[in-house]
């Protein structure tokens, strides 16, 4: 659903053409922590929130699965934790899972206030009494003990970014600027300052005229989503070029373990489909992951994990990844036919439509899928309120990493994160003193074009795009090699400079930007990569064997100015 014709003020504060905009919150990002954040800091102040398509494009539109969250009868905030620390292989931060997973009820109460919702069991079954027909379904994904995944059917993401959209065009205190891209973050870099360093808003190009807007704030709050585009193979939409990351690392804001790619591992495989997911929440209705063997097709994934076709998604991903490469095969399958058709339709309206359009009915066939690129794990540095380390900047959402996922995200809990830290974040901010420094607006520069000029090359922008793609999912894909992250790592280095040079000379378009960032993300996953010498969680490197680890339980961090500088802690 496109958003043009919405009741959202659009260039209100802007006057007289000026270039210059200023508020009291700029949210960069309409996923479900751009928004939760939006509506939560509009309470207390102007918010403008920016985002590069219409405001549902966004990779919570596209979440399947859930909301993970303890609130059914048997389970218990420890599992929860335990279950995370489990996924997690060692990286988690125990006390931000804690504080994350007991903030749940919380904010899924919120949710619910707002007008989501969540699926009931009577909606799937028939012949329960009244109080069991308005239970909470609840879903059970990879890695999860009990059942705990709260769902709108199979579109949960998109039932949220509908409902929060609605509130949010209703406040009176919200600007949405669609079709508009932040280009960098303005900070006290931008200016001779002496004191720390901090982030007074961004420059914000309109993507239909080009021209770059120059929008100073209180408090910016990074809500851009992940990076899934620097692979060939993604289920992200074509949004997630890592746009917060790469702004954030080139204000020196700290970044936090890059080399974590979570892969997905059922992605619908069929030549007419673009990187359509098949939820997890399918094998947690049962579905079991099979390889063609001979003439018949057989279960693989109790040889690998004794949670078998539920473990954690590393190992599921890494499992069909051996498969494949072992037998030459293109694709394994999932088999879900022990459902009858009609709970399948109920329970998996979409994708079962879905799949119906490219032939395959779900009751009766085996659905191919493969592992694709699906969720950055590590991000922006942060805290369990969305503190960077650049003073007034947050990070919400998959561009943040607040130690909750370590080497692992356990399913589910990315949107619970997202909801608890963008809350946490707005509340923080009301904390900070109004007026500890003040720096003139005129001290801050708008963004100048300088000797750049339009560009004829633009083919630069579409082959870089590609082979930067190509070679990270062949060389730091989901088996990586020391000898495989080198050639990355030489081709990364050589590409970078082409662009860096091409961007300074050009004047400046969204895919050139889109690109910039891209090739800075992809550099940090092969440089955090590099400097882990074990096995860990979403990271396998060959050279490795797991267990034999220099880097145990030490996260990795990035940070500029100088980019060679990779430290643990």
């Amino acid at each position: 659903m496109g958003h043009g014709k919405n009741n959202f003020k659009r260039y209100g504060p802007l006057v007289n053409n000026s270039q210059r905009i200023s508020c009291d919150y700029l949210v960069i990002g309409s996923g479900l922590a751009g928004l939760t954040a939006a509506l939560k800091a509009a309470r207390h102040g102007h918010v403008f929130v920016v985002t590069k398509k219409t405001a549902d494009e966004c990779n919570t539109q596209y979440a399947q699965g859930g909301v993970a969250c303890v609130i059914a009868q048997g389970d218990t905030f420890d599992s929860h934790v335990h279950d995370t620390l489990n996924a997690g292989v060692g990286l988690c931060h125990p006390d931000i899972v804690s504080e994350i997973v007991r903030s749940g009820p919380e904010r899924v109460r919120e949710l619910e206030k707002y007008g989501l919702h969540f699926t009931r069991r009577g909606e799937l079954s028939d012949g329960l009494d009244r109080n069991e027909a308005d239970e909470l379904d609840l879903g059970k994904e990879g890695g999860h003990t009990k059942r705990r995944i709260l769902h709108a059917g199979d579109i949960t993401g998109r039932e949220i970014v509908k409902v929060l959209l609605t509130h949010a065009a209703q406040h009176p205190n919200i600007t949405l600027l669609e079709n508009h891209l932040a280009v960098d973050l303005v900070s006290t870099r931008h200016i001779e300052w002496q004191g720390e360093n901090r982030c007074l808003g961004a420059y914000v190009m309109d993507c239909h005229t080009h021209r770059i807007l120059t929008i100073l704030s209180r408090f910016t709050i990074l809500a851009t989503g992940g990076a899934g585009k620097v692979y060939l193979y993604t289920t992200n939409p074509d949004v997630a070029s890592g746009d917060g990351v790469a702004m954030a690392y080139r204000t020196s804001a700290e970044i936090r373990n890059m080399e974590f790619f979570q892969f997905h591992p059922t992605c619908l495989w069929h030549p007419d489909a673009k990187s359509f997911l098949i939820s997890e929440a399918v094998r947690g209705e049962g579905a079991v992951l099979k390889i063609r063997r001979g003439g018949e097709h057989e279960e693989f994934m109790d040889a690998y994990h004794p949670m078998a076709s539920l473990a954690p998604r590393d190992i599921v991903a890494r499992a069909i990844d051996n498969e494949l490469k072992r037998t030459g095969q293109e694709c394994a399958y999932l088999d879900i036919r022990h459902h009858p058709e009609t709970f399948l339709r109920k329970r998996f309206p979409n994708i079962f439509e879905k799949c119906l359009d490219f032939g395959i009915n779900m009751a009766r066939d085996l659905i191919p899928v493969v592992p694709a690129a699906h969720y950055c794990c590590g991000g922006v540095r942060t805290d369990v309120n969305g503190v960077t380390t650049v003073k007034r900047l947050y990070a919400a959402g998959e561009v943040g990493c607040t130690g909750l996922h370590g080497a692992n995200r356990l399913a589910s809990n990315s949107l619970l994160e997202a909801m608890v830290v963008a809350h946490n974040a707005v509340e923080h901010s009301l904390q900070e003193p109004t007026d500890d420094v003040h720096i003139p607006a005129s001290h801050i520069p708008d963004w100048s074009f300088g000797d750049a000029s339009d560009s004829d090359e633009m083919i630069v922008v579409s082959h870089n795009w590609d082979e930067i793609r190509r070679f990270m999912w062949d060389y730091v894909g989901i088996v990586r090699t020391d000898k495989r992250l080198e050639r990355a790592k030489n081709r990364i280095r050589l590409i970078r400079k082409e662009i860096e040079k091409f961007y300074w000379d050009s004047i400046v378009t969204s895919d050139l930007i889109e690109l910039r960032n891209l090739a800075s993300v992809a550099e940090m996953i092969i440089d955090s990569a590099m400097a882990r010498k074990e096995s860990r969680g979403l990271h396998y490197n060959a050279n490795y064997p797991p267990g034999d680890s220099s880097t145990k339980g030490k996260d990795t961090i990035l940070r500029q100015p100088s980019k060679a500088e990779v430290w643990f802690e």
